[in-house]
């Protein structure tokens, strides 16, 4: 759609759908903050091992990744807003599942079965998520899209883990548990109310295997350069950063003497960073253009991951951390954003899980290495080389086709092609 088409239209904020959308996955993002911060404290509280933290983050994560492969084939082949909303009810029910059994006393081996599953339908559900923006909003307003809804999202999460290590010190982590349950009901009454624009469908392309689709998604993205680059960088800095959460909780509780409310106040203020790069993003990507925004946020991302574990007094640790987010909700929002501009309609969400799939491959065997080395050799060593890596990855960035993606990917770069508008106006 030209520029004057958007100018003659309703602005986004006033899209009774897209606000719709926006409010109902906000209220599910502000519950999630609560079993973000509850699930590990959990863990800590019945276990005492940072090392038991990172082996239930792996296998959630290995279970995510597995779901990812047939998760876009899923997504691009059936109704997505059923798909979200299945996805929604399934982890409603089982996350209730924990304080029901918590009630008999410490249950961690339930954890163990419940988490995998419910982070293989949060899979599911983000890639759902990914690509229904496609299909809420003109091409022209996706990275604003984007970026409002990851703004909103972080705003959620300043709130949440302040009311859910509140909750956590009173009640216990098992009752935080609990409100995150419930916001999976918000989230698919949401999705319930609203109607996405119809998927466009290459008439030439038959339908495949469910591996044979996959794995044309998977060529498409390798034939990018610049979505080929941001895959391999990617999966580097995943591994290093997957289980920086679990980290920074053993760092201000083991190290800097923190509570759980201690804990919930660290990761909601820090939180704002992750408000303040969604709003960036869009002028940055502007500004300066995709390139030099992707790598200076990741070269930043190592500067911070650093000095959280380097610091000793919790705001700097908090300060730290929100930079941390900050500058990963700048990078992610601007993959992101790149991926839905210049994929085919009906390849998204094959094109969106391969690129998950592919560099969350290595996160559960980083989350694995990371908390293991924090208990044996402790948190500033640790983030001290995971800080390294991250900036390595930036550095290496200047040496792929992304250093060359400019601020309008679908225009004249090389490698680089623009996707069909998203469904029909109205």
């Amino acid at each position: 759609m030209s520029r004057s088409a958007v100018a003659g239209r309703a602005p986004l904020w006033r899209d009774r759908t897209f606000g719709t959308y926006w409010v109902a996955q906000s209220l599910s993002a502000a519950g999630d903050s609560f079993a973000y911060l509850a699930v590990p404290l959990l863990v800590l509280q019945a276990t005492g091992s940072v090392a038991q933290m990172g082996l239930l983050t792996a296998v959630a994560g290995a279970a995510s990744v597995v779901a990812g492969i047939f998760g876009g084939v899923l997504v691009d082949r059936y109704d997505r807003r059923t798909l979200m909303i299945v996805a929604d009810l399934t982890r409603l029910v089982l996350y209730a599942l924990v304080p029901l059994a918590w009630l008999a006393g410490p249950q961690v081996w339930l954890l163990f079965v419940v988490l995998p599953i419910c982070e293989a339908a949060g899979m599911l559900f983000q890639v759902a998520a990914v690509t229904a923006v496609r299909n809420l909003v003109d091409s022209d307003w996706i990275t604003e899209a984007n970026g409002r809804l990851q703004a909103t999202y972080a705003a959620a999460a300043v709130l949440g883990p302040l009311l859910a290590g509140v909750v956590a010190a009173r009640f216990g982590p098992a009752t935080a548990i609990a409100v995150n349950a419930a916001s999976f009901a918000l989230s698919a009454a949401g999705l319930w109310l609203i109607r996405l624009r119809p998927v466009r469908v290459d008439e030439g392309v038959a339908r495949q295997r469910p591996l044979a689709e996959f794995l044309a998604g998977a060529r498409f993205l390798w034939r990018q350069p610049v979505l080929r680059a941001l895959t391999v960088l990617l999966s580097v800095f995943i591994f290093l950063t997957y289980g920086f959460v679990d980290v920074l909780i053993y760092h201000v509780t083991h190290d800097l003497g923190g509570s759980e409310g201690t804990v919930g106040t660290v990761l909601g203020l820090a939180a704002l960073g992750t408000v303040a790069g969604a709003l960036l993003v869009a002028p940055l990507r502007r500004l300066r253009g995709f390139g030099p925004t992707w790598i200076g946020a990741h070269a930043i991302c190592g500067f911070a991951v650093a000095g959280v574990g380097l610091a000793t007094t919790v705001p700097a640790v908090t300060t730290l951390t929100a930079v941390y987010l900050c500058c990963l909700s700048v990078g992610g929002i601007c993959s992101m954003s790149l991926r839905q501009e210049i994929t085919p309609d009906h390849l998204l969400g094959r094109v969106t899980s391969a690129f998950w799939s592919t560099h969350y491959a290595l996160g559960p065997a980083g989350a694995v290495v990371l908390t293991w080395a924090a208990g044996r050799y402790g948190a500033p060593a640790v983030t001290l080389a995971a800080g390294a890596g991250c900036l390595l990855v930036a550095v290496g960035g200047l040496f792929t086709p992304i250093r060359r993606a400019g601020a309008e990917p679908a225009a004249g770069q090389p490698g680089l092609r623009p996707a069909p508008a998203g469904g029909t106006a109205g």
